[in-house]
This record gives C-alpha cells, structure tokens and sequence, in this order.
C-alpha cells in the first residue's frame, strides 16, 4: 500500500506533468517558448522553483541537479522563467489545493481566517507602486501585500491575492477571492478589524457563508458607534438594518431600521441588484478578555446555532492564520527571494504557498503517540518543512527516507498560556548578497 507522503507528491508531480503537457497555457509566448529541447524544460524550472530555499540561485541550481559539471546557469535559469506567466504557479497551488479531500470541520463548518502580511522586496524607488517612505528624508523601501485565505482546522492556504501596497485593499481582497472561490461547504470567515464594511459583510452573505469579523469597538468611530446597542460592558445583541444612499425624511426619523451610507462608501449590491435599499442582519457580540478590555465581533451566526462564547472560541482561533505567516516567511523561506522583479516574486509566492501546503498535507497526517508526558505534544514544524521539501527533491531513482516516522521522532511540547508582546518593526528584504554558503 502506498504510503501518504508518496499520495500527495504523486499528486503534485502529475499535476506538474499535464501542464507540461499543454504549456501554452502558461507561457507568454504560446507555440514557441519551450518548444526548443533544452536543459531546463518547463516541468524542470516549475520543480525548481517549487524546491527553492535560501541559497543563492547557482548553489540552488547545483543541488538541483546533485552538482552535476552540466548544470544550467543561473542566466539560463533566469531566462527560461521569464517563459512562465506567474498565473502557471497560482493554477498549480490552487488545484494542487483542490486535491486535498480529508478536511477537517469545526461544528461541520470550514473556518477560512482571511488577513494580510508585508513582504519586504528589493529597493527600488523607480516602482512607485511598491515603494514606500515614512518620511522625505528617509531611505525608503519596497513592499509587496500578500492576503490570503486559510484553512484553520486543516492548516491549507486555499487562495491568494497579491497587490503592491500602494494599491493594496484587504476588503477588495478578500471579495476577489470570494467570488473566486468554488468551494461548496458551509463556511464560516474569521477577520480582524481591517475588514470591518457593510460591502463585506453583504458578499460573504450573498455567497452563502457565515462570518466572524472583529470591529471597533463602541466607543472609537466605527459601524457598532452607530447602532442602537445596549449600555452593558458585556452583550449578544441581534441588529436589523436597511442599508441605503436616499435620504429622505422617513429614513432619516428613523435610524434604528436605516443606515444611510455615503456616496464614499463602496456598496456593490446597490448596482450589482438595481436596488435602492439592502436589508442585511447580524449579531453584535462584546465580551471581556482581560481586565478592562474588551473584543466587538459581528457575525450572521444565529444565536441559536452558536452561543456568544462559541462566537469568542472561533475568533480566537483565528490566530493560526499569524503562525502560518510567520512559518511561511522564515521556515519555508518566502523572506529569501531570488529576483527583483515583481512578476517573478509572485512566481516565488505561489511557489512557497505550494510548498507549505504540501508539507502540511503530510505532517497533518502524522499520528503523534500521546504517551504519560507533562504536556502534549505537536510536530516541529521546522524539521517537518526540511524533511517533506528534501523528500519531494528525491528524483524516481532514488530510496526516499521515511518522512512519517522522521516527523513523528521531531515533536514540541505545547505549553499553553504563553505570551510573548510583539514587537513590530521595519524589516528590510534580504539581500541577494548575504546568503548563506
């Protein structure tokens, strides 16, 4: 019986094969780019890419190809990409993604958490759509956004979205792949306060999900500043809206049942259903999380399926979306990119979202035995990243390692409560020269 790891690279190395098959339809010039028989033919630079880590592009290309004397250039390397449209690798991460069938639920819904992460990428004060200065006198830098859609309970990035953060907007973002998305499950999206717009509350509604997103709370200007909410510290309160631009005396005497949106505030479904006014209802939930402070959720979850502190346990798991961040930028190496040029970062992006979804697909799969320990334990997901990415390396010939049972000998103790402040600042991106040997 095949083993999982070897299912899922299976998978993902015959998906690589049928667009091998067809690359015209992922190639900037169809009929002529890869028809030549080279060294490094499209399925090969996919492969490469796939497999990248934070070396520099030769040592990339020499462990590639096991330090052959023949091995390609990083020029001819850098030529043959340029062949490749970045939506090649954003097919390949979605219907590898697809693939995945086992998902786990929470209370039979998918929880997909949505939010954004800078990525630091090379100066270049000539792109003013990525670059940014704090101030006149300042250096400068470059960044590009990366929003994204994930699976909680199965820890799968199920969509992207990359805009350079001049023209980055989390709620467009996330309406994008809304209406991108093809999955058929109910569906519960868990955000933070960026998301925070009627407009994104009505096209989760109208796509037949429900949604946990955190506001302001009541006493900063916000949507619940302006509803009609009780005067208690804590609450679960159902609110009724008629969302509309008219402005006659009737709706405004009455401003309990109308929300009167200004011709600023994007509102799709006035045009999208010809309709002058928008009936919309959801659930304002405050509850207390440390002394004096307090969390505002609105959600379309009734009452009578989840109670407040289900509403607070969903939000709160939201959390997991910021760890895959952090894991995809510096254990799968996203921070060591090896270009300057924008369309080749987002080659690299979908790359590593590929990358991170196959190493999850298997370390998910992995039983960790639960012996009379202190503390429960978890995969090192670190380790697990180096074995799955020098498993997938292994060409057909050779004697693959046996990734379940390195994975189940590299585990962590979870030690809940732990808490550590963030300190936010500046990164720059790492620069080609300063690799490690």
């Amino acid at each position: 019986m095949k083993k999982y790891p070897n299912f899922v690279k299976d998978t993902l190395i015959s998906i690589i094969k049928k667009m091998n098959e067809s690359p015209e339809d992922f190639v900037k010039n169809p009929g002529k780019d890869f028809t030549r028989n080279r060294k490094l033919t499209f399925e090969y630079v996919i492969n490469l890419l796939l497999s990248m880590g934070g070396n520099n592009l030769y040592k990339e290309l020499l462990e590639y190809f096991k330090y052959d004397a023949d091995t390609a250039s990083s020029s001819a390397f850098v030529q043959q990409r340029a062949k490749i449209l970045p939506s090649a690798l954003e097919f390949l991460f979605k219907n590898f993604t697809s693939s995945y069938e086992n998902h786990k639920t929470f209370k039979g819904y998918r929880l997909l958490a949505v939010d954004g992460s800078k990525l630091n990428i090379t100066r270049n004060p000539n792109d003013p759509d990525t670059y940014v200065k704090c101030t006149t006198d300042a250096r400068g830098y470059n960044i590009l956004n990366l929003n994204a859609l994930y699976d909680l309970p199965n820890k799968l990035y199920v969509d992207a979205c990359i805009l350079p953060i001049r023209k980055n907007n989390e709620s467009g973002a996330l309406i994008n792949m809304l209406e991108k998305s093809a999955i058929s499950d109910d569906v519960i999206v868990i955000a933070d306060r960026g998301y925070e717009s009627y407009n994104v509350f009505a096209h989760i509604q109208e796509k037949g999900w429900k949604y946990v997103i955190r506001v302001k709370d009541k006493n900063s200007k916000s949507i619940v500043s302006t509803l009609n909410l009780p005067s208690s510290e804590e609450f679960d309160e159902k609110i009724y809206l008629n969302i509309t631009r008219k402005q006659t005396k009737e709706i405004k005497s009455n401003p309990k049942l109308y929300k009167i949106l200004s011709k600023n505030s994007k509102f799709d479904y006035f045009e999208l259903q010809n309709c002058d006014i928008y009936t919309i209802s959801f659930r304002v939930v405050r509850f207390k999380i440390s002394e004096g402070n307090y969390e505002t959720i609105i959600t379309n979850i009734d009452e009578t399926e989840f109670s407040s502190e289900t509403i607070k346990e969903i939000y709160h798991m939201r959390w997991g979306i910021e760890t895959s961040f952090r894991e995809l930028k510096y254990a799968i190496g996203l921070v060591n990119l090896h270009s300057k040029k924008v369309e080749f970062i987002t080659q690299e992006i979908f790359a590593k979202l590929t990358m991170y979804n196959f190493c999850e697909m298997i370390t998910m799969n992995v039983v960790i035995s639960h012996k009379q320990r202190k503390h429960k334990y978890q995969v090192n997901f670190t380790v697990a990243i180096h074995i799955c990415k020098h498993f997938f390396r292994c060409l057909e010939d050779e004697i693959p390692p046996d990734v379940e049972l390195l994975i189940q000998l590299n585990i962590l103790p979870v030690r809940k409560g732990r808490q550590d402040k963030r300190n936010l600042k500046t990164k720059s991106s790492t620069s080609f020269i300063y690799r490690v040997a």
